[in-house]
């Protein structure tokens, strides 16, 4: 058995690296293909859909210099979305805090509208995968997916 190999679970499905790899893959393919429909619906780049989806997630206010970092953008190219997203009317720019120069980025309530009429096939087939576990099994799930988010917000592609 090679290191990254792992018996097989009861359900007779590999647990090894490889057949995480391969659903990984899947799954990102498959929500990339709804996120790149949704962007084209809303005349709008996939990046600035990860956008979206940053200011959203944030569990403070955003800032554009956070966002940059989070997206790995250029100041130049993540302006050039945030004046995309301001113009669709999907966030709004405020300077909340003592320091003016500090600008907080707003997910606004018709772009939630619109991305949740949007994606309520993907919540739908989200509901109906997870009927298929007990929630201790969903428990291990989200602990994994977790962990693995933690994981990779730490991998930096190697400089060309």
């Amino acid at each position: 058995m090679r290191p990254t190999e792992d018996p097989a679970p009861e359900s007779g499905a590999s647990t090894d690296l490889q057949a995480f790899a391969v659903q990984l893959r899947r799954m990102n393919g498959e929500i990339n293909r709804v996120v790149h429909a949704f962007a084209a619906g809303q005349n709008l780049h996939a990046t600035d859909v990860q956008a979206l989806s940053a200011i959203l997630d944030a569990d403070e206010p955003m800032t554009p210099g956070r966002l940059r970092a989070h997206l790995g953008l250029t100041s130049g190219a993540v302006t050039a979305c945030l004046d995309r997203l301001e113009r669709a009317g999907h966030i709004r720019r405020s300077r909340e805090s003592q320091d003016r120069r500090v600008v907080h980025l707003h997910y606004q309530d018709s772009a939630r509208s619109a991305a949740r009429a949007f994606f309520q096939p993907l919540a739908v087939a989200t509901e109906s995968a997870r009927t298929r576990f007990d929630a201790g099994e969903l428990g291990v799930a989200i602990r994994f997916l977790t962990a693995l988010n933690e994981e990779l917000s730490d991998v930096r592609p190697p400089s060309p």
